[in-house]
């Protein structure tokens, strides 16, 4: 039985992050990973080949790219001393905690806790409490690598 608060759809990764033990299929990891990266801006849209994708897995999962797959991984590894801090954010952290601010989600509206809208605005989901408390918004700005995205 899997604990509260924790995700599961899959056993092909297995990454704990501030206290929850998330475990992913190999597809949900890759595209909450490629997803996160996307939304930091460290690549420009999810349009991934499948080397750039590994690449990025394995700094997510292992926080480092140990042999680079792709001109992606090089660029990460060629640039890490530029890249691995951005104003004093972190960008494994970032990585990890979008990744798993999106499965936390995910498992609160599978539980019914949370209910999905869109803003148009925002072009953004938005996620509001299903006991009618307030909607729950952005709980930080996240931090942008746009400045350094990895451009082919």
């Amino acid at each position: 039985m899997e604990a509260a608060g924790n995700y599961h759809s899959g056993d092909d990764y297995i990454v704990e992050f501030l206290g929850y033990r998330f475990s992913f299929n190999s597809l949900d990891f890759e595209e909450r990973v490629t997803a996160a990266a996307v939304r930091l801006g460290l690549v420009a849209g999810p349009e991934l080949d499948e080397d750039e994708t590994a690449d990025l897995v394995e700094l997510v999962e292992r926080d480092a790219i140990e042999v680079p797959r792709s001109a992606l991984g090089e660029y990460l590894v060629r640039h890490w001393d530029a890249l691995a801090l951005v104003r004093g954010e972190s960008l494994v952290y970032w990585l990890k905690k979008l990744v798993f601010r999106g499965a936390w989600l995910d498992h609160r509206v599978k539980e019914g806790l949370l209910e999905v809208g869109w803003d148009d605005e925002r072009q953004d989901f938005t996620f509001a409490d299903t006991n009618g408390g307030r909607a729950l918004l952005e709980l930080l700005p996240t931090p942008s690598w746009h400045e350094l995205q990895y451009r082919p």
